[in-house]
């Protein structure tokens, strides 16, 4: 059996923000009716949080759930536990229509931290950096990456990516935290 590593590991910048991809992090892509009683209470069970409103993200220490769409959750877990929660999922939810698969291995994450973390997402992403709150989920682009962003504490956000574009997304991040690149937006 192979052994499970990031897609970087462990890749670090330093410059206006820190950057730096976050190691194995457990992440489960569920689909189904997520106003279902049934679906909240078994989200709730393996993550630690409720179901968040419409674009938000509802963390609890190193579980959470980020809404992705009306159907769509990504529920975060630690990474040696993805398939368990899976397979508790699978029997909750017997006899309901929905959908829960394993991707961590097929995503990266990174942490851009620091008083200038916004502006380095903001060079990046068609987000308004000044009005995105703690506790809200954007799926966009940064550049030519498909990504899901969230800020997980005042100076601190967090980008997801698929594992494909890691580099790329490594690379642009630290681009746009150069040493002297500030421009004083946010």
């Amino acid at each position: 059996m192979s052994e499970a590593r990031s897609a970087l590991a462990g890749a670090r910048f330093a410059g206006i923000a820190h950057v730096e991809e976050a190691g194995l992090v457990g992440m489960i892509s569920f689909r189904g009716d997520l106003g279902h009683a049934k679906v909240k209470s078994a989200v709730k069970a393996v993550a630690g949080a409720a179901i968040p409103k419409p674009r938000g993200v509802a963390l609890a220490g190193a579980t959470g759930v980020a809404w992705m769409s009306p159907d769509e959750l990504l529920i975060l877990v630690p990474h040696a536990e993805a398939d368990a929660v899976v397979a508790k999922l699978s029997t909750a939810l017997k006899g309901q229509h929905f959908m829960a698969e394993n991707v961590s291995d097929a995503r990266a994450v990174f942490t851009v931290t620091g008083p200038h973390a916004r502006e380095v997402i903001g060079k990046l992403a068609p987000v308004d950096m000044s009005r995105f709150a703690e506790g809200e989920i954007r799926r966009t682009r940064l550049a030519q990456v498909a990504a899901a962003l969230w800020i997980s504490a005042p100076d601190s956000i967090t980008v997801v990516c698929f594992r494909s574009g890691a580099q790329y997304m490594f690379d642009l991040l630290s681009a746009a935290a150069q040493e002297g690149s500030a421009v004083g937006v946010y």
